[in-house]
């Protein structure tokens, strides 16, 4: 671990900002793929502060974009000359609407996002994948296994990201390795860029509902993701690594329903 030339899509700002800050403490030179300047601009200068061991550099990126996801991937290989690992962790969230109103516009846009831009990363990159022996690992969500109400396009993205990842897997192997995480509640309010930042509070209930007693932050998906990315994972491909605490395990019933469990 450590000298890799990793690619974090989405990297400025939330989980995407933990796990840019993690293979560069480890030593990676850690590419910020972000569409957001202001995002991407201020976590590279707040790890070069830090002196971390790696180092982080930004590329602005429309991951929806083949152009820009090419253009991308032209300056990491010039300046690198090689592409070790890719994270596609950028993701759009979506209003929710019920479904007879949802414009197809905001179904497109989030789709386009969430699912056209972990295929596009992956097309692009795959040749430079493939010399390294390298791999993907594909940012879903415990909402691929589980819903609300009128969440149609953020559940289908990442439902298509757990499809899109076995598929990959097959595809690519057995040069290029291809896993998913799926977070459940991560909070990241204290990790949006500075004008965006907030100090979130969580109420007893909020923990109670998670077996290990608390709600997750950015760190637990990026020790995952490290994992995934290292060698200890060698014998890993096609799979997905639910991180929520145990959320998804457990049954919540009203007090009067748990004599008809």
């Amino acid at each position: 671990m450590g000298d890799r030339v990793v690619i974090v899509t989405g990297g400025g700002q939330g989980i995407g900002r933990g796990l840019v800050e993690a293979f560069s403490n480890v030593g990676d030179h850690v590419v910020i793929a972000e569409i957001d300047e202001e995002a991407g601009r201020e976590v590279e200068m707040e790890l070069a502060k830090r002196q971390c061991p790696g180092d982080a550099w930004f590329v602005q990126t429309n991951v929806a974009v083949e152009e820009s996801v090419s253009a991308l991937v032209q300056h990491v290989t010039h300046r690198y000359g090689r592409i070790d690992v890719v994270v596609n962790n950028a993701g759009l969230g979506a209003p929710n609407v019920p479904v007879e109103e949802l414009p197809v516009a905001v179904w497109d846009e989030i789709l386009g996002v969430n699912l056209r831009g972990p295929f596009l990363m992956a097309k692009h990159t795959a040749p430079w994948l493939r010399q390294s022996r390298g791999c993907i690992v594909n940012i879903a969500s415990t909402r691929a296994l589980m819903s609300e109400a009128n969440t149609e396009p953020y559940s289908a993205s990442k439902g298509g990201i757990l499809a899109l990842t076995h598929a990959l897997a097959v595809s690519l192997g057995p040069d290029v390795r291809v896993n998913a995480i799926s977070p459940g509640w991560i909070e990241v309010g204290d990790w949006q860029k500075q004008s965006r930042r907030t100090h979130p509070v969580h109420r007893p209930v909020d923990r109670e509902q998670h077996p290990v007693g608390r709600v997750g932050v950015p760190d637990d998906i990026a020790q995952a993701c490290l994992f995934l990315a290292s060698s200890a994972s060698s014998f890993m491909t096609g799979q997905n690594l639910v991180i929520d605490g145990g959320m998804t395990i457990k049954m919540i019933y009203e007090p009067d329903d748990e004599v008809n469990a």
